[in-house]
């Protein structure tokens, strides 16, 4: 499988590796969907919940994506602030900052990039 691996986008191959090689353990993951796009993100979401549903898979995931820390029943960490604590989903700065651009992207990208004729 190695070969074929490689042959396959950085994403396309994570994804190959949970359907062949995850199976039981416990499973520490740094940022798992750096290379997944948004519906990608949900196919990783699905194998997670097939995987822990057969209660010999766990996962401990360092993450910023909303998509996947919308896993139900989630304990969500923060390591803000010098500290450890538990916020819930909507809490999050990267739900909150994801869905404020998505809500208005012309607010953000005033801030962001101004017009050229401003940066004369």
């Amino acid at each position: 499988m190695g070969g074929k691996l490689h042959a396959r986008s950085h994403g396309e191959a994570l994804l190959a590796v949970f359907n062949q090689y995850f199976e039981q353990g416990l499973f520490l993951l740094d940022e798992p969907e750096a290379a997944l796009s948004p519906m990608r993100q949900m196919t990783l979401l699905t194998q997670l919940y097939e995987l822990a549903a057969s209660n010999q898979a766990q996962f401990i995931i360092a993450t910023h994506s909303p998509i996947l820390m919308a896993y139900p029943g989630a304990e969500i960490l923060s390591f803000g602030g010098g500290a450890i604590r538990r916020v819930e989903y909507e809490e999050t700065e990267h739900v909150r900052v994801s869905r404020d651009f998505l809500d208005a992207p012309a607010r953000y990208l005033q801030h962001l990039m101004p017009k050229p004729e401003e940066n004369r």
